[in-house]
């Protein structure tokens, strides 16, 4: 892109292929993007039923899975060629390896072993770019060089965690038959709210494409792309909100975490949406390409939505630890509905802004059930979402959690 703007301003002759490249960067990205989320167990998923079987049942499922998921990703590789044919299995084994440390990672979070999970996160990393320079300056760069390297990293992160994580909690666990029958019961309503909420984040780009063609597509993906990236930090926030919740039956002392960590939720994403809606349009040309212009008016139209959503990370998290999956459900299906609703009638009229007004309808919409529901659990009032004299400390308990401290 770079390129693509001194060719063109300065030498006067802009060149043809920063573009397509361009494109083809923010597919690949979106490739890297969903593993990158399978790792960090960013993907939606239902782990209640499986926290209540007994430890050594807990551990295989979760190995199941993750061999499955690596034999899906075997296929994958066979049928799309994404990777050279040589790099098949060493990818399959670093993947397998992968969803092991994932497996063991989760049930520290399970223990509220914060800080240790970020630790061995930090590790590998380490562990990866220390042997894989080492392996350099011995023998030159290859793509051999980083597959030994990921391997180390991987093979030995995987060990410490394994060790680590050996500590279960089974407190009235199920027998297998007894979980079998709470899957089927709470993973129905779970993957239904997981379909409707891909409704509710993405039916807008059908309707977008057909009202603007791919050009006008293309900038409402990039736009949609970088309003997500501000809920980073209540996504964070949440999964401290599962664990805390998930762990504890103290009704007040959920209610307050939650209400806290929804204003920390709101405060960090309208700070970055700000920043977002500052940055002028030409920084955003000079990244994506002088094609994509008109991106702060409908950020700006996004920004409800957006703090809506930001304050939704907490109250789902809190209603998944709590058993409320089917709630979770509900709130999904009915921002669907109002996606449906909202985007046959304002996108083809206001094109882009029309999408932007539907995501943003659709996302308070559905907030405004779920708070609903956790105040009729909780009875928590509307007033304690106001700033309050406790919040100072109550923000920075909250955040040494994030950190795992």
């Amino acid at each position: 892109i770079p390129w693509g703007i001194f060719t063109r301003y300065v030498l006067g002759t802009g060149s043809q292929w920063p573009e397509p490249i361009a494109i083809l960067l923010m597919v690949v990205f979106t490739f890297l993007g969903a593993a990158a989320g399978y790792r960090a167990g960013a993907h939606i998923a239902v782990g209640m039923v499986t926290e209540r079987l007994p430890a050594h049942l807990r551990a295989l499922l979760a190995k199941l899975v993750t061999l499955l998921m690596a034999v899906v990703g075997y296929l994958v590789l066979i049928l799309v060629p994404l990777v050279p044919s040589e790099w098949i299995v060493p990818v399959l084994i670093i993947a397998l390896v992968q969803g092991v440390i994932n497996t063991h990672l989760g049930l520290l979070l399970g223990q509220q072993r914060i800080a240790l999970h970020n630790g061995l996160l930090i590790l590998q990393s380490a562990i990866l770019a220390v042997v894989f320079i080492v392996l350099l300056r011995m023998d030159g760069a290859g793509v051999e060089d980083y597959i030994r390297a990921a391997y180390t990293a991987h093979g030995t992160t995987a060990l410490i965690s394994g060790v680590l994580s050996f500590r279960y909690r089974s407190v009235g666990a199920y027998s297998f038959l007894e979980a079998c029958a709470q899957l089927f019961r709470q993973g129905i309503p779970a993957q239904t709210a997981n379909t409707l909420q891909l409704i509710n984040y993405r039916f807008a780009y059908l309707l977008v494409e057909r009202a603007q063609g791919m050009a006008g597509l293309g900038l409402f993906s990039v736009t949609t792309q970088l309003a997500e990236g501000t809920w980073l930090v209540p996504k964070s926030i949440g999964m401290v909100v599962y664990t805390r919740v998930s762990n504890s039956e103290a009704r007040k002392e959920q209610m307050a975490m939650v209400l806290t960590a929804v204003k920390a939720s709101v405060a960090a994403t309208a700070l970055s949406t700000t920043a977002l809606l500052l940055i002028p349009d030409a920084i955003y040309q000079w990244l994506f390409g002088t094609a994509i212009t008109g991106i702060t008016p409908i950020l700006l139209v996004m920004a409800p939505g957006l703090l809506a959503m930001a304050a939704s990370q907490p109250l789902s998290h809190f209603l998944s630890g709590t058993g409320g999956v089917m709630q979770n459900a509900w709130s999904s299906g009915i921002g669907a509905v109002i996606t449906l609703a909202v985007g046959v009638l304002a996108i083809p009229v206001w094109g882009l802004l029309g999408a932007a007004l539907t995501s943003s309808c659709a996302h308070l919409v559905s907030v405004l059930y779920q708070w609903h529901v956790f105040q009729r659990t909780t009875g928590a009032e509307w007033r304690a979402l106001l700033p309050a004299s406790g919040d100072r400390q109550a923000l920075g308990t909250l955040w040494r959690r994030v950190l795992g401290r």
